[in-house]
């Protein structure tokens, strides 16, 4: 357990560097955006692209992984929606809300926390599975999520034209298409030249830092701004039970569905496997609380769902990979 923890607290501690920065306002928070729009534009796509290109396409076409990973988070979002929408009607929470503690809860922290944190563990085979995952949340969980948070105002937008924007979201994302863009460097065999895969190779390696010190910095962020949607009238309501959703329920959703299928005789990598439980082990996306400022749902609650999903992964994530071992 030790030696685990060796690997994974500089991980957190990152994350906790940017979160004091930003509350002391050693860090400004107008820069933070600045911050990550580098993380998400430039760093983590050349990172993303650098995986993509040294990994063998078969790994990131694994229908099966695949499945089980999408059928435990939508089932995950299902059951996040069931127990948000239960109870009498006035206290109940609406479909913007609703929708989107299911994606806090469904959705996690891979890109910022997830791949370097695994590569650093398990090493560079880790990106396969890890690219599968990937595009289930941002193309699949995340549309559907989104479709889900506009059925208030069904009657004036529609859900179609929910769907639409959360495509669009989809396609502006660079992630997808520096995935794409590194398997078919892959496929290809193609090499860049030699002064821009050093571009490239600089901007990727500079993403594991800035990204999770940038993290911290966007948490401490929805902490601090005194904005409607920031102040949430419900305290911690539900949010240690999304957090123990995301933390435990899911992993275990994942590994459970992954190990029926195995034992079904479907062709399932168990290291792939080991991965994607993993994944799903993570705390939630620092991401979901900038859509829900977008979207105007309660920033607050989506904001305390991260926070403590962070802090108490300390702990769990750890043991999760000791269990795994």
């Amino acid at each position: 357990m030790f030696s685990i923890l060796q690997v994974t607290f500089p991980f957190f501690a990152l994350v906790l560097c940017g979160y004091v920065a930003a509350r002391r306002r050693m860090l400004p928070l107008e820069a933070i955006g600045g911050l990550n729009g580098f993380v998400l534009f430039f760093a983590l796509p050349c990172m993303l692209y650098r995986f993509g290109a040294s990994t063998p396409i078969a790994q990131m076409l694994d229908a099966t992984l695949f499945g089980v990973y999408l059928l435990c988070s939508l089932a995950l979002v299902g059951l996040t929606v069931l127990s948000t929408r239960r109870g009498p009607a006035a206290t109940r929470l609406g479909w913007n809300d609703t929708a989107f503690g299911a994606l806090v809860a469904a959705f996690p922290n891979t890109g910022f926390m997830g791949v370097p944190l695994l590569v650093a563990l398990l090493g560079a085979q880790v990106v396969g599975p890890t690219i599968v995952t990937l595009v289930a949340d941002m193309v699949f969980t995340s549309s559907l999520c989104i479709a889900l948070s506009r059925l208030d105002g069904a009657g004036q937008h529609g859900v179609a034209q929910a769907l639409r924007n959360a495509l669009r979201g989809v396609v502006a994302n660079p992630m997808p298409w520096s995935i794409l863009l590194g398997g078919l460097a892959s496929v290809l065999g193609f090499s860049l030249p030699a002064p821009l895969q050093k571009t490239v190779s600089l901007l990727a390696d500079a993403a594991s830092p800035v990204a999770l010190f940038t993290m911290g910095a966007v948490l401490a962020r929805s902490q601090m701004l005194p904005s409607r949607q920031t102040a949430s009238p419900r305290g911690w309501g539900d949010v240690p039970r999304i957090a123990l959703y995301k933390l435990v329920l899911h992993p275990l959703l994942v590994w459970g569905a992954g190990r029926a299928v195995m034992a079904a005789g479907l062709p399932l990598d168990p290291f792939a496997l080991t991965v994607v439980v993993l994944l799903a082990a993570l705390p939630s996306a620092s991401n979901v609380s900038m859509l829900t400022e977008r979207f105007g749902a309660d920033t607050g609650r989506v904001a305390r769902i991260i926070l403590l999903s962070t802090v108490v992964a300390f702990v769990s994530f750890p043991a999760a990979v000791a269990w795994l071992r």
